[in-house]
């Protein structure tokens, strides 16, 4: 067990289930129903790693309308719909559970009824549950460092103790935000040509396409590591 640290904190969408592609789908769908005609990658590019909250106050502003008040029973619907017939884990994230000797959690901006539905249906939930937090329990979601400093209080470890894992600049800006060490994981089927540089240039000190190296990597983390260093 690596001495230097006390908690390892997950994203969910696209770290731990590989869900990115199918929400980005779904959103756009419903969105451009409602009179915003938007393409899943434009989702993609505006709102991966931001809650439902912020994302739909933009799109409310650029409107000039409110959506319908069944907007988000609409969207999740379409979205666990998908998520049953697609969703799959990221691969080999079981197997990186089991070589991981510290404690875990996650911090999603999903709500915790979507992420009960896509851990639990990659079996992962009882793997992280009571530890799971969502943006919906602070004030600010990502790119803010609200949910990774709520999630490390709760789990009673300073900041500087933790390590993010994270596939989204908003995750990784939030991480760095809060004083946290974070990898950039580019692994999953949303990840373009690219992406590993943009993760770097927020703020990852390293990024990776394989849940075999995490343990690894984590291990590397030594005290002389900060935020700000590259681990190689």
């Amino acid at each position: 067990m690596n001495p230097n640290l006390d908690l390892v904190i997950f994203d969910c969408d696209g770290v731990l289930v590989d869900s990115e592609v199918i929400s980005c789908r779904a959103h756009a769908e419903i969105l451009s129903r409602h009179g915003y005609p938007i393409t899943s990658e434009q989702v993609f590019h505006r709102f991966l790693g931001r809650s439902a909250r912020q994302a739909n106050l933009e799109v409310e502003a650029e409107l000039g309308r409110a959506l319908p008040d069944d907007f988000h029973l609409q969207l999740r619907n379409e979205l666990y719909r998908t998520f049953e017939a697609d969703l799959e884990a990221i691969p080999h994230i079981h197997s990186a559970l089991d070589a991981i000797t510290q404690p875990v959690c996650v911090a999603s901006s999903g709500s915790h009824q979507r992420m009960r539905i896509s851990l639990g249906r990659t079996r992962l939930y009882d793997r992280f549950a009571p530890n799971i937090f969502s943006a919906s329990q602070v004030s600010n979601g990502k790119p803010a460092p609200d949910l990774f400093l709520f999630a490390a209080g709760q789990m009673n470890v300073v900041p500087e103790r933790c390590v993010v894992i994270e596939d989204s600049v908003p995750g990784v800006t939030g991480g760095r935000a809060a004083g946290m060490t974070v990898l950039g994981f580019h692994g999953g089927s949303h990840c373009q040509p690219g992406y590993a540089e943009m993760l770097r240039s927020a703020g990852a000190i390293a990024t990776f396409d394989d849940m075999r190296q995490l343990p690894g990597l984590i291990e590397k983390i030594g005290f002389e590591v900060t935020p700000n260093q590259a681990v190689y």
